[in-house]
């Protein structure tokens, strides 16, 4: 495990191919990126609200007196407010879709076949996207990443193709050790993420395909003191990074029907609830999934129509509300409170951030 910790304090060497907004072009530079830091004393949280009725559809022309706002259950004045009706299509409100595709945590098989849906999804009505989308592809080697995001499905199906030689898993240690390794590099990959994503405006769909990340828990997993409180930062940042660069996770398994049924697909449950001290964690509250609950996203897994799954994600982009609200101070640093919304409408559901880390 110490080799873990050291680990998660080397930045990864993250590529950036230049690209404009309209035809973007595969061409490599070096950038590196630090890992996302609490954003301070700012007491200003901001919330990306999903509203859907039973069917899954958004709801709209809601207003700002039929949303309640808790914070540890206490109700909170809504400081600020206005719904996006548009898909993110302005100035103001920009939304753009961030697919990453996981060749660390998936098998080959596997990749190939989210390739496939992939592309269908980019080429789709033409090649025109309702959205701008991005594309990370994460191997051993790193995340290689198109800087800036486009409409033409064509040009990034053209841009993905060629990075397709990237798309192997090199041999690695296996059982733990090679689980700590795969894990460490994800964490690194989505602090890198984050640190891009926080220089872009507006809001971000990050879905990520992937069977998730190794949870390393269980009876024979023990951290010190030390290690508990490193991880416990961790989370803290992970947590911090993703709100401030308004940032929606989406976890689709693409093992497909192959996963149907099974354990693992819903392990992830046991580690939603927010972390609140280094003593209550557990490696597994750092697992994919969980922050994909955790940020307002979705799991998505047992379908072997992926293609409709990414559909399904990046439609959160069309209609949402953000609104924010004032924290109460904090007593101590990295204080963490439970956000809580309610709609004041029958058969509603509301998706946003499930908490956040105050400071004094």
């Amino acid at each position: 495990m110490r080799r873990l910790l050291r680990s998660l304090l080397v930045p990864l060497l993250l590529l950036s191919a230049a690209s404009g907004q309209d035809n973007p072009q595969p061409q490599l530079q070096p950038r590196t990126a630090e890992p996302a830091k609490p954003s301070g004393p700012d007491r200003e949280i901001s919330l990306d609200v999903q509203v859907t009725d039973k069917s899954g559809a958004p709801v709209r022309g809601l207003q700002q007196q039929d949303f309640a706002v808790l914070d540890d259950k206490r109700p909170q004045n809504i400081a600020s407010f206005h719904a996006v009706d548009n898909g993110g299509d302005s100035t103001t409100d920009p939304v753009q879709v961030v697919l990453v595709v996981d060749a660390v945590n998936t098998g080959y098989n596997s990749i190939s076949y989210a390739r496939g849906e992939l592309k269908k999804f980019l080429l789709q009505n033409g090649g025109k996207l309702a959205q701008p989308v991005s594309l990370v592809i994460f191997t051993d080697t790193g995340a290689k990443m198109q800087q800036g995001s486009s409409r033409d499905g064509n040009a990034l199906a053209a841009l993905y193709d060629q990075y397709e030689t990237g798309l192997r898993i090199l041999n690695r240690s296996q059982g733990f050790y090679g689980a700590t390794e795969r894990f460490d590099l994800s964490l690194k990959t989505m602090n890198q993420l984050i640190e891009y994503e926080h220089t872009q405006p507006g809001r971000k769909l990050m879905v990520w395909f992937s069977p998730g990340w190794p949870l390393l828990s269980g009876p024979n997993v023990q951290l010190t003191y030390k290690e508990s409180q490193q991880l416990f930062n961790t989370i803290v940042g992970l947590s911090t990074g993703l709100r401030d660069s308004r940032i929606t996770v989406y976890a689709i398994d693409p093992l497909g029907l192959a996963d149907a049924g099974g354990v693992r697909i819903g392990y992830y449950q046991e580690f939603l609830k927010g972390v609140t001290s280094p003593s209550k964690l557990n490696l597994g509250n750092l697992g994919l999934q969980v922050l994909a609950v955790q940020t307002g996203g979705r799991v998505l897994n047992s379908s072997n129509d992926l293609t409709t799954e990414i559909a399904n994600c990046a439609a959160d982009a069309t209609s949402f509300y953000v609104l924010s609200f004032k924290a109460a101070r904090a007593d101590r640093a990295n204080e963490y409170h439970a956000i809580g919304i309610n709609v004041d409408k029958p058969g509603i559901t509301a998706r946003t951030r499930t908490g956040y880390y105050a400071q004094p």
